[in-house]
């Protein structure tokens, strides 16, 4: 719609990337052409803004009150279908619509002109003297082929002067190419390895599903080790061979280095990649591409869900069940959740792939919203790992240490059997605690209220919530006693202690977030296990998914039980979900696997499920509980932090907001609590919880609410629709 189809006078609503609810108005220059979409720069107070044009005004401002745009940026507009998105996903997570715009335009210089560089061509045109070193140039430039003034010289063998004199003669022509490298042609009808018979009948369905050009949710249900990958790049290349562009989402970064190998030896070439790791000009290069359809396949992180595509025509979830698809801060909302909307609102199909499903998508298809697409099987000759819980109360470790005598003793053997094992505990550093013996002092975060960890490969104290680091004091910071100061509990690194001790000649490799930074720091390490530069590997959960060891043969968890402590809904869940991705790294080739979950537990449901290979059965007794008490996905929740720097103003406010909380049917609210991190980043956090039934407007209600309230600056109220995090 060009801007000549506004009525007159000519004005737009113009959305921008700030904490608003709604547009504001515009006018339209006469010399200027707009249309939905169109990113536009425009005055807000006393500075200018990229905003993009949401439509016609509806403002009934004045018009001799409207300010003009300033400009309109050259970029593709943002397609309809993103913008429909962003409309329901602020609707839906009960955000302003300009903080989810702010989502789709994190890619700063992006919507700057493409970086250009000038190259030479051979003209007809001959100069009067003919030399040697002329000679030579006009012959290396004499296929067609388009280059710069230094790439000529070096082809030519002369010096940079020879071909500026060729350029002033006419000899060359210089002409503008794009800097940024291009994004290689994907083969989308190459062959990729041979799928079984199960597999084969799965991929026909997606691909089914992607010819008929409609909504359709699918989750391909697969085993660890059965070849989902492999199954839903059919789904891909069908999407490419429609002309559709394909997104791939992957909860961490740490995924992503076997998987563009994976992709590379499917299709020819890698994707384009979306990630916090990538360097700004990338980011831009990337979002051009995927705005002018030339990158057609991108892998990335749930952020990846706001890239302006021109055509996508498929989004497989990989992990669905991944917690790390939550974003809890800012726009809080759900990548799987928010991306099945994607797909529905652009009447295009979703794969989420996963071995341990989440409930909410297993009821989705119990109840006929999801199609499910089974692989229950392991590819080829390996078979599903033989899983054994060690009790600690009749197997416990010697003094000093955290590996019973028997996991000892299988890491023993697949040592000696040139095998590869790993350990398995979800806690990063050292130690997450630190005790003094003298006065029982327990060293806290000073912004928060949580303990810090040690860290003895840095020799620092940090806090796992806001980054805070201190030295390791040498004596207590309250009673001043010397060497007293002790670590309590086990960390990796702690692990890596013990390894080190009791397998000297063994090659140990850690793998956390704390000493993997980067996509190419951990596809350095996984090449290494890969290549059996590694015996035994200890790891936090970026090692628990996605990664295919085919020497490792046992698995370890040290601390099984620990999942378990977390008290809100999803514990039993998650950690049959983490454990059951842990187990499935062991005996992914021709040598079975073993797993070993030490535990003080072993009666506990969920390690019967996992010794028992039941996960239907677990979750039936779990989908059970839930619908008993109507806790999702059975009812709705919303959570509501209540945060100051001022403790007593938040206190006050958090008593206002319970004394406003309106009675609605079928909706309790509970509440105000400090919440269990009743500090963070030196704020005073205190929580609601909204427990509403499945058919509640839950959205609706915290407006009656909230939206009539006048919070001060200084005290932030914060709502999380489908809350994961209780923290």
């Amino acid at each position: 719609m060009s801007s000549s189809l506004f009525p007159s006078p000519r004005r737009v609503a113009v959305l921008v990337p700030l904490a608003l609810p709604e547009p504001y108005d515009y006018e339209v220059p006469e010399d200027m052409e707009v249309e939905p979409g169109s990113y536009v720069i425009v005055p807000l107070g006393a500075q200018l803004l990229v905003g993009v044009v949401w439509g016609e005004g509806a403002s009934g401002l004045e018009a001799k009150r409207l300010k003009p745009i300033a400009e309109v940026l050259d970029v593709t507009p943002m397609p309809e279908g993103l913008r429909q998105f962003i409309d329901w996903m602020a609707a839906y997570t009960f955000n302003a619509r300009g903080s989810v715009l702010r989502l789709a335009m994190r890619a700063p210089g992006a919507l700057e002109p493409a970086r250009v560089r000038l190259v030479y061509r051979l003209t007809d045109t001959r100069p009067a003297r003919m030399t040697p070193a002329r000679e030579r140039v006009v012959e290396a430039v004499s296929d067609g082929f388009a280059r710069s003034i230094r790439e000529i010289a070096d082809e030519a063998g002369v010096s940079d002067g020879v071909v500026r004199g060729l350029v002033e003669a006419g000899t060359l022509k210089a002409h503008e190419m794009s800097a940024e490298a291009e994004f290689p042609q994907i083969d989308f009808e190459a062959h990729g390895k041979p799928l079984s018979g199960e597999q084969a009948a799965a991929a026909q369905v997606l691909c089914e599903r992607v010819k008929a050009e409609g909504f359709a949710a699918l989750l391909l249900d697969g085993v660890t080790g059965s070849g989902k990958t492999e199954v839903y790049f059919e789904a891909v290349a069908q999407a490419l061979r429609q002309g559709r562009q394909a997104l791939i989402l992957l909860p961490e970064i740490a995924l992503t280095s076997q998987f563009l190998e994976r992709f590379e030896a499917r299709f020819g070439v890698r994707p384009a990649e979306w990630h916090s790791e990538l360097s700004t000009r990338e980011r831009a290069r990337v979002w051009r591409g995927v705005s002018e359809g030339r990158a057609r396949v991108v892998v990335g992180a749930r952020s990846a869900l706001f890239l302006p595509f021109a055509e996508l025509g498929l989004i497989v979830v990989d992990e669905e069940h991944e917690a790390a698809f939550k974003q809890d801060e800012g726009v809080n909302y759900h990548a799987r959740d928010m991306a099945v909307v994607r797909a529905s609102l652009g009447a295009f199909p979703i794969v989420l792939s996963s071995a341990t499903p989440s409930l909410e998508t297993v009821v989705n298809v119990e109840q006929g919203r999801y199609e499910r697409v089974a692989l229950t099987e392991r590819h080829g000759v390996a078979e599903m790992p033989v899983i054994t819980a060690i009790d600690m109360r009749e197997a416990p470790p010697e003094r000093g240490m955290w590996l019973s005598p028997v996991l000892v003793r299988e890491v023993a053997a697949a040592y000696v059997a040139g095998e590869q094992s790993m350990l398995f505990l979800n806690r990063r550093g050292y130690a997450p605690l630190t005790l003094c013996r003298t006065c029982g002092h327990r060293i806290e975060c000073p912004q928060c209220s949580a303990w810090m960890v040690e860290h003895r490969f840095r020799r620092e104290l940090v806090c796992h919530h806001c980054g805070y680091t201190s030295a390791i004091p040498k004596v207590c910071p309250s009673c001043h006693a010397e060497n007293s100061l002790v670590a309590c509990g086990p960390g990796v690194e702690r692990i890596a202690e013990e390894v080190t001790e009791r397998f000297p000649e063994a090659r140990v490799a850690v793998l956390s977030s704390d000493n993997l930074r980067g996509p190419q720091s951990h596809e350095d390490a996984f090449r290494a296990v890969e290549a059996r530069e590694v015996d035994i590997i200890i790891g936090t959960q970026i090692v628990a998914k996605g990664h295919h060891f085919p020497w490792l043969t046992v698995v370890g968890v040290v601390d099984a039980d620990l999942g378990l402590e977390n008290g809100d809904l999803r514990a039993a869940e998650r950690t049959f979900q983490l454990l059951q991705q842990v187990a499935g790294r062991a005996g992914r080739a021709e040598r079975p696997g073993r797993v070993y979950l030490q535990t003080y537990m072993p009666e506990h449901s969920v390690m019967r499920a996992l010794i028992a290979g039941d996960r239907d059965a677990f979750l039936a007794r779990e989908a059970q509980a839930r619908e008993r008490v109507k806790l999702p996905p059975y009812g709705r929740l919303a959570g509501v932090v209540v945060s100051s720097e001022d403790a007593g103003l938040a206190q006050k406010w958090a008593r206002e907001l319970a004394r406003a909380a309106p009675n609605a049917e079928d909706v309790a609210v509970l509440g105000p609590a400090p919440a269990p991190l009743a500090l963070l980043r030196g704020r005073t956090r205190i929580r609601f919880l909204v427990k509403a039934g499945r058919n509640v407007n839950i959205q609706a209600y915290m407006q009656a609410w909230l939206e009539p309230l006048k919070v001060p600056g200084r005290v932030r109220v914060s709502v999380d629709i489908d809350p994961y995090s209780f923290l």
